[in-house]
């Protein structure tokens, strides 16, 4: 794990135990809604989540798939183990950096992360080795919370973004669309439903 990732880690280990709870309210009446509409648009039998988290995606997972979920944090792995047994989740759990995946090139049909770029210490790392382990013709699909386009509100959550990233490891000013777009994918597209702060966005290799 690189410095940059060992750090932040470090941070969500500190926050996982109530993770959960810090995020309910906007979980239950948004984020929830958006996780729905990410999974139905997954494709495939070999699914790759990247940045599992607490397990907050276990209720959308495919039934009839194999999902293998991936964390660079240990703790909110741990809490990821605890949901995985009470909801009777199939799914393999594995710490891991998204900047240096243990997979063979091509390997998943779907890959999938909600809310995760923003704390990856190099994102265009991190995208090359989604597009890398997705096989030919998969997709990577991505749920992501960006730099808002109207200059006020972007001043604000620039001059803002150490604080968060500082506290929680979180980036809130990053431009993800236009990461996406310099990986090279034969198609992207941005969901019809995005806002100007979350993004939705579908990329085909």
């Amino acid at each position: 794990m690189s410095p940059g990732s060992l750090n932040i880690s470090k941070r969500y280990d500190r926050i996982a135990p109530i993770y959960d709870l810090m995020e309910a309210a906007l979980e239950g009446f948004f984020f929830k809604r958006w996780r729905r509409r990410l999974w139905q648009k997954v494709e495939g039998h070999h699914i790759l989540e990247v940045g599992v988290g607490t397990g907050k995606n276990f209720d959308f997972y495919p039934q009839a798939a194999r999902v293998t979920a991936i964390d660079f944090s240990q703790k909110m792995l741990l809490q990821a183990e605890r949901k995985k047994a009470l909801k009777h989740c199939t799914v393999d759990l594995q710490l891991m950096d998204v900047q240096s995946l243990c997979y063979a090139d091509n390997s998943f049909d779907t890959v999938i992360a909600s809310f995760v770029f923003c704390s990856v210490p190099s994102p265009s790392k991190g995208l090359r080795e989604l597009y890398r382990v997705c096989k030919p013709g998969g997709q990577v699909l991505l749920l992501e919370h960006v730099l808002s386009q109207n200059p006020v509100l972007a001043g604000l959550m620039n001059r803002l973004n150490p604080l968060t990233l500082a506290l929680i490891g979180a980036n809130i000013n990053r431009n993800t669309v236009k990461s996406v777009r310099a990986c090279g994918f034969s198609k992207m597209l941005v969901d019809d439903a995005s806002t100007d702060l979350i993004k939705l966005i579908e990329a085909r290799k």
